[in-house]
């Protein structure tokens, strides 16, 4: 019985830890930025702008759709995301523009890359991959 005991304190030590790990793998924006919209227009010449940058730094790992499936992809650990889908596009353009910034794991932190503008006028591009 104390074997049973311990085997089952051993279970619940490791469901534990497991589901700590998955917590750690979410990705989690300050309500404060999540708030933030877009200051640049979605124009049409902003959005070939946008595609520009984000052909130069996004389409090596996140494909020329956005389905994750770029050059560098399978180097990646993490889930690259689809920008097609409509989970994806659940997020706001403040969350999206903060991941960008501020980076996490495998994804870079373009804060040192790109300006704020140029961040934003990404966004727009990625809201344009939606199905």
């Amino acid at each position: 019985m104390k074997q049973f005991g311990f085997l089952l304190m051993v279970a619940v030590f490791a469901v534990g830890l497991m589901s700590f790990a998955v917590d750690q793998d979410k990705w989690v924006v300050p309500a404060k930025d999540k708030a933030v919209k877009n200051p640049v227009e979605g124009s049409k010449e902003n959005l070939n702008e946008a595609k520009t940058l984000y052909n130069l730094h996004c389409k090596s790992c996140h494909g020329a759709k956005g389905l994750g499936d770029g050059s560098k992809a399978k180097s990646m650990k993490g889930d690259l995301g689809d920008f097609s889908s409509a989970e994806f596009h659940t997020q706001t353009d403040g969350e999206l523009f903060y991941k960008t910034k501020v980076g996490k794991a495998d994804m870079p932190s373009f804060a040192k890359k790109l300006n704020d503008e140029e961040i934003w006028l990404t966004v727009h591009y990625m809201r344009s991959l939606k199905k």
